[in-house]
Formats: C-alpha cells, sequence, structure tokens
C-alpha cells in the first residue's frame, strides 16, 4: 500500500514536471523531434534491442539534430559526422560536459575521470594521460607489457590443444592484466580464481549496463532502485571489484616509496601527499578509488569485446584472415613479437583491425554528453542540463562516408595501391575533448595482440562458419558481441 502510494506521488509530481518541462521549452528554440508523452517520453517508439537505429531513422525527419525524451529526461540527438564533428571538435568547449548517468554515478559515487565534470575532469584527465605516456617510455614501457602478456596468452590458447573453447574469459584475461601492470603493477594468472571472478563480475557489470534493463534504471532511476531485480546483484559485484581495488590501494600505501613509482595508484598517492594543503586539489582518496575502477572496469572489457568481436569476424571471412597471415609472415615472421612500428608495414592488417571497429560499433550513442548551460547550436538552443547523444553509430554507418557501410570489408581503409588511409568519420574512441582517454593503450593491445594470435594459430569455428552470427548480444549504450566458440589449431 505505501508503495503504490509513493508510485502515485511520483507519478502526479512527474507530471507537474513534464507540464513544468513543456513550458520552459517554449521559452528555447530547441531543437525538433517527434511528440513525446508524459513519463516515458518517446521509448515506446524505439526499438529496445537496438533503440540507436530508431533515432537515426527519425532523424530523416527531424533532421541532425533533435529533440526525443527518455522517459522525462530531455536529450538531443546530433546524428551524421557533419553534426557529430561540429558540436564535439568545432564547439568543444560547449559540448565537453558529461551526463550524470545513474549507473554511473552510483557505481563510482560521482568520482573519478569518466562522470566527472569542470576541474575535476581536467586535474584527473591531465593526470591520466600523463601517466600513461610516462609509463609507456619507462624502461619497462606498455608495449613491452603487451608483448610479454601476448606470450602468456600463445602459451595459455596451447593448453586448449586445438579442441574448441569460449575465448571470453581467456582474452578478458590478457586485456585485463595490461591494465593491471598499469594500475596495480602486477599480473595475475589465468587460472587465479580470485581474477576469473573479478572478470566475470566485470562482464555482467557490462552486459547489464548494456542491456534493456540496465537502461530503464538510467532512465527510471527512483522506481527501478525499489523494485526488486538484477540491478541489485550488479551493484553488489561492482562493491566486490570496489573492495579489491581498496585492498590493492592500501597495500600501495604500505609499500609506497615516493621516489620510485611503480604504477598508477603509487603516482596517485605521491600526488594526494604533495598537494594534501591544497583545497582545490581533486588528489584525493575518493578520486583515486573511482580513478582506479574506470580504467579497471573500461578498460577490460572494451578492449577484449573488440578482439573477440575481431576473431569471430576473421573466422567467418576466412580468406581475409588467411591475407591478414600472409602479410604478417612475411613482414614479421612468426617468430618475433610485433611492436607498433610494425603497424606501418601491415597496411592490410591495419585496415582489418580499424574495420572492425567501425563494422562492431562498439559505442553507438558514445557515452552521453551533457549541456552544463544553455548552448547555442545550428540555430537552436539545447538549454542547461540535456543530455546529449554524438550518435556515433550514424558516422560509423554513414553510407555517404562508407562504400559499403553494412558489409565487413578492409578497403574502407586502403587506398588503390593497398595503403593504408584514414578517414575522419572514424570515430570508434568518439573525438574532441572527451575522447577516450585510453586510445593510445588500446590501438596497442588490438593490433599486438591481434597479430600474435594469427601469427600462432589458424581460427576456425566447430560449426559452419556461414551459420556464424555477428549480431550483438546486446545493444544499448554499447555494443557486445555474442559468446562463441572457437578452435585454435597451431601454425
Amino acid at each position: 500500500m505505501e508503495l503504490s502510494s509513493s508510485l502515485i506521488l511520483v507519478a502526479l509530481t512527474a507530471v507537474l514536471l513534464w507540464l513544468l518541462n513543456l513550458r520552459n521549452n517554449r521559452k528555447h528554440r530547441l531543437p525538433p523531434g517527434p511528440p513525446a508523452l508524459p513519463l516515458i517520453g518517446n521509448l515506446l517508439q524505439l526499438n529496445k534491442n537496438a533503440p540507436f537505429r530508431t533515432i537515426v531513422e527519425l532523424s530523416q525527419t527531424y533532421g541532425p539534430v533533435m529533440t526525443i525524451y527518455m522517459g522525462w529526461q530531455r536529450t538531443v540527438a546530433l546524428v551524421g559526422y557533419d553534426a557529430v564533428k561540429e558540436a564535439l571538435v568545432d564547439q568543444a568547449d560547449d559540448f565537453v560536459g558529461r551526463a550524470p548517468l545513474p549507473f554511473l554515478y552510483k557505481a563510482t559515487r560521482g568520482y573519478g575521470i569518466t562522470i566527472s565534470n569542470g576541474e575535476r575532469w581536467r586535474q584527473l584527465r591531465r593526470f591520466a594521460l600523463m601517466t600513461l605516456r610516462d609509463f609507456g617510455m619507462g624502461r619497462k614501457g606498455m608495449e613491452q607489457w603487451i608483448q610479454e602478456e601476448s606470450g602468456h596468452l600463445i602459451d595459455h590458447i596451447n593448453k586448449f590443444k586445438g579442441k574448441p573453447f569460449d575465448p571470453t574469459f581467456v582474452l578478458s584475461c590478457t586485456v585485463s592484466n595490461v591494465i593491471c601492470c598499469l594500475v596495480y603493477g602486477e599480473r595475475f594468472d589465468y587460472d587465479d580464481k580470485r581474477f576469473l571472478d573479478l572478470l566475470e563480475m566485470i562482464s555482467t557489470i557490462f552486459g547489464h549496463n548494456t542491456s534493456p534493463k540496465g537502461g530503464l534504471y538510467n532512465i527510471f532511476l527512483w522506481l527501478m532502485e525499489r523494485l526488486p531485480g538484477r540491478q541489485h546483484t550488479v551493484f553488489g559485484y561492482i562493491e566486490d571489484v570496489r573492495k579489491f581495488a581498496i585492498k590493492k590501494i592500501q597495500e600501495h600505501k604500505d609499500t609506497l616509496d615516493p621516489n620510485s613509482p611503480r604504477d598508477l595508484i603509487d603516482c596517485f598517492l605521491i600526488r594526494m601527499d604533495q598537494e594534501d594543503s591544497n583545497p582545490t586539489s581533486e588528489f584525493h582518496y575518493e578520486n583515486l578509488v573511482a580513478t582506479v575502477l574506470n580504467l579497471f572496469l573500461a578498460g577490460t572489457e572494451t578492449t577484449s569485446s573488440t578482439i573477440r568481436y575481431a576473431l569471430i569476424v576473421l573466422i567467418k571471412h576466412r580468406k581475409i584472415q588467411e591475407k591478414m597471415q600472409e602479410e604478417i609472415d612475411t613482414v614479421i615472421g612468426r617468430e618475433r613479437c610485433a611492436c607498433i612500428e610494425d603497424r606501418k608495414s601491415l597496411p592490410f592488417t591495419d585496415a582489418v583491425i580499424h574495420e572492425v571497429q567501425r563494422f562492431m560499433d562498439l559505442a553507438p550513442f558514445s557515452l552521453p554528453h551533457y549541456s552544463l548551460k544553455d548552448i547555442s547550436f545550428r540555430g537552436f538552443t539545447i538549454p542547461k542540463d540535456t543530455v546529449i547523444f554524438p550518435m556515433l553509430h550514424s558516422v560509423l554507418k554513414d553510407d555517404k562516408l562508407w562504400s559499403t557501410p553494412w558489409s565487413f570489408n578492409p578497403q574502407h581503409f586502403l587506398d588503390q595501391n593497398g595503403n593504408f588511409k584514414k578517414n575522419p568519420a572514424f570515430v570508434s574512441f568518439s573525438a574532441g575533448k572527451r575522447a577516450c582517454v585510453g586510445e593510445s593503450l588500446a590501438r596497442m593491445e588490438l593490433f599486438v595482440f591481434i597479430v600474435s594470435l594469427l601469427q600462432n594459430f589458424n581460427f576456425s569455428s566447430p560449426n559452419d562458419p556461414d551459420s556464424i552470427n555477428l549480431i550483438p548480444e546486446y545493444s544499448g549504450l554499447a555494443n557486445v558481441p555474442p559468446r562463441y566458440e572457437l578452435i585454435a589449431t597451431p601454425r
């Protein structure tokens, strides 16, 4: 009875807010958009399995800058390369805000680099970029970590002796170990049960957050907090990952040598001590925990999912796999581990890796941006506190920018002479000031790991390759590739 009364009160409040919102909207020249209903907005019009596709379709009627309502939340979608570039690059300062997504906000308690804005974001992003650069150029830089980890990956896959296996957690271990070297200064064995449990939790967190139910949490926070469901289990997993991070931070505190930082945690702790008397410093404990969580969760799942998707694509397109191996054998051979400099000499391989990212379309909405003030854009006003979707999907699948946007085609990144060519519409890491902070690390991992795998194995499916389904398992804020088994036959 108490819940019913609360629901009625919330519904009445929401309707009043909706009416107030409509009144306020008349003061602004909002971008056009489809009519919306109270409480649920335009949700009924969206394809729940691929909402970004509906938004792109609606833009054909309402234009490349349009207003839609996710529940009662006003959002503006930017569709197409021109609109996305104009916002994120040409008007970067106006569109630098990050939306306070309820799921991420609760997971990080509002701290860390991903969800923050203003001075907190500036300080933490500068620190992350500087730390990535310093360890990349250090005595044992990230490229060496990645090369060493590729050796562990090859050794572990050899244990399957040509039998079918699901590569999901093998690849998660590989990618996560690179993040663990950067953040924690250590790697974990592929059979470490505690580590595997953490990776399974991360996979569940990522999958739930991009599923329809995860989307409902971000739209109807009050209701989803009070209803039973998987969201409560997922936040329990986040707490477990958080406890792991806190334990590692304490170990670093106990063994810290300020003159010899081992990893990102040490660097952050040293800055905390240096800026202890600075009241405007963002180098404090909660930001450290949240930053570690940001890197550990996002850095693990995004890159490992991309490699997993690359392998299933190459199994389906066997001739492309063979052509990559031929190029790799000619340039590098099978004995030497690949390095990032080899990319210049492997144009076809580089083109395939880029095409995997374009075709996969990992973050179709991008991480939502936010108007921290009223924004004038293309003759419209985007009011303060509006969620903004730069639709990366609309850029990566635009038929005006790609010759065959809905087909896997490495020629998108090759010129007529077979040389690699850049395409400004390649926005898999987003663009502008909020582009992925780990882009350089992810590019290095994708190249070295995929080349190493193809040097050592032929990949095939235990089933008919023609039956392989490349449709994502989940399509929401992210496209999550389907689970599958493969056979890795030593070359």
